[in-house]
């Protein structure tokens, strides 16, 4: 094999540099998550039923952004590491197949729920 047709492959350094800064922003996103689930059971009050499926909702969607960042930093961890473009290409392949099966199923939760709130709420 030529030297003009030898994969291109990472530095180990700029390997290391954006794994770290891949850490350092998941960090920062889970404290910025943290701080908006408090701030948001603050704003939840009694126990009514709309104020409770609303509080469900709130959770569900909060562990959905969970999941779904952690998936994405996940990616991002598995591309730095990647030797080749192809590597990366197959992580990217998987990520979108598994992105697309996890929203699917995200949606017909959140939809459940939201006709389970009305139906609840025009019971009373």
């Amino acid at each position: 094999m030529s030297e003009k047709t030898k994969s291109y492959e990472i530095p180990t350094e700029m390997r290391d540099f954006a794994e770290k800064s891949v850490e350092q922003a998941r960090k920062a996103i889970d404290g910025f998550l943290g701080a908006a689930q408090k701030t948001a059971e603050t704003f939840e009050g009694s126990a009514s039923t709309v104020q409770s499926s609303a509080k469900d909702v709130t959770q569900k969607t909060f562990a959905y952004a969970e999941q779904n960042i952690a998936a994405a930093f996940d990616l991002a961890q598995k591309l730095v590491r990647s030797k080749d473009i192809n590597e990366a290409a197959q992580h990217q392949a998987e990520f979108v197949r598994t992105q697309l099966e996890a929203m699917q199923t995200q949606v017909k939760e959140l939809g459940a729920m939201a006709q389970s709130a009305i139906k609840q709420a025009t019971k009373k």
